[in-house]
């Protein structure tokens, strides 16, 4: 069962960076999801990514599995190979997914990604290299909305190193059109929440995105979320739940197959993972203590990340 949904649409252009703050936190307090409009990432930019996407995924698969995914996650992930919901009957889930670390050409990170070759698409690693700049860009200012909505400064997740040498990641995915008949309730990607701060999120305007506002409702509603050009779809993670003391809720979200193929590009801006993640002293107080106790990012992060893989 699916409902209608309208989620809130900020306007990074706007001069009125309290209204804006105002509006990602209540988002995020009642939504966990929320759009960007005017959010700085060029459209023939988005366009290129895509084409750039579609031209790997379109490879055959023994030339996509050289590339198959390192234990550091950089690379191709096979349909089956992921399994975002562990009580989900299926082995895995549909999609094929293709992802890539932090770009830093004077931080090892950069040496563990792995690209197709340039003879075969000569403008890939290019392209995504472009992207991921546009969009962490955009993430850290959104994360500057996020941290005045907290009544915290502008800068604060700077201040603390969060955004030094960030742990960013971004993620190519394809979903099937036809499906066999034993995968015709199998989901392109199963139920889950994402695992850290923000994902910034395109889609090519195929429906499919749901989700589930109210974890432990029973039965759970699943609601459409609609596709706006020119939008980025964002989300909160769980540990930016975990950072908010729950004041923020991460939403679980899924993609159900339309019987069309969708592709959509995920962007996910995590802390530095030596970030000491504790509860934010505004959103604590004696009536309302820390729920979790003090971890690093990337210990959190890591840990879930590893959970998913069979």
């Amino acid at each position: 069962m699916a409902g209608n949904l309208h989620l809130p649409v900020v306007d990074l252009a706007s001069p009125d960076l309290r209204a804006a703050a105002e509006s990602i936190r209540q988002a995020c307090v009642e939504h966990g999801f929320f759009y960007v409009t005017n959010h700085g990432v060029d459209r023939g930019l988005l366009e290129a990514v895509f084409a750039q996407s579609k031209g790997f995924f379109d490879l055959p698969m023994e030339e996509k599995m050289t590339l198959l995914r390192s234990a550091n996650h950089r690379g191709y992930t096979p349909p089956y190979a992921e399994k975002l919901d562990a009580s989900s009957q299926f082995v895995g889930d549909l999609k094929e997914s293709f992802y890539i670390g932090p770009i830093d050409d004077g931080d090892m990170h950069n040496y563990i990604n792995q690209w197709p070759s340039e003879e075969c698409l000569p403008s890939w690693k290019e392209t995504m290299k472009l992207y991921i700049a546009a969009v962490l860009d955009t993430g850290t200012r959104i994360l500057s909305l996020i941290a005045l909505g907290l009544d915290l400064d502008a800068d604060f997740f700077h201040k603390i190193g969060a955004l030094n040498c960030p742990s960013t990641f971004l993620r190519l995915l394809h979903y099937p059109g036809e499906v066999n008949e034993s995968d015709s309730r199998n989901y392109g990607a199963s139920a889950h929440s994402d695992y850290g701060v923000i994902t910034l999120l395109v889609t090519d305007g195929t429906p499919g995105l749901q989700i589930c506002r109210e974890k432990d409702r029973n039965p759970q509603l699943w609601e459409d979320v609609h596709h706006i050009d020119g939008a980025l779809i964002i989300n909160i993670g769980d540990l930016l739940e975990r950072w908010t003391n729950y004041v923020f809720r991460s939403t679980l979200h899924r993609v159900v197959a339309v019987g069309k193929e969708r592709y959509s590009v995920a962007f996910f801006l995590d802390p530095n993972p030596d970030t000491l993640v504790q509860c934010l002293e505004s959103c604590c107080s004696e009536a309302c203590p820390p729920r979790f106790p003090p971890i690093k990012s990337g210990d959190c992060i890591v840990g879930r990340i590893n959970s998913t893989y069979k």
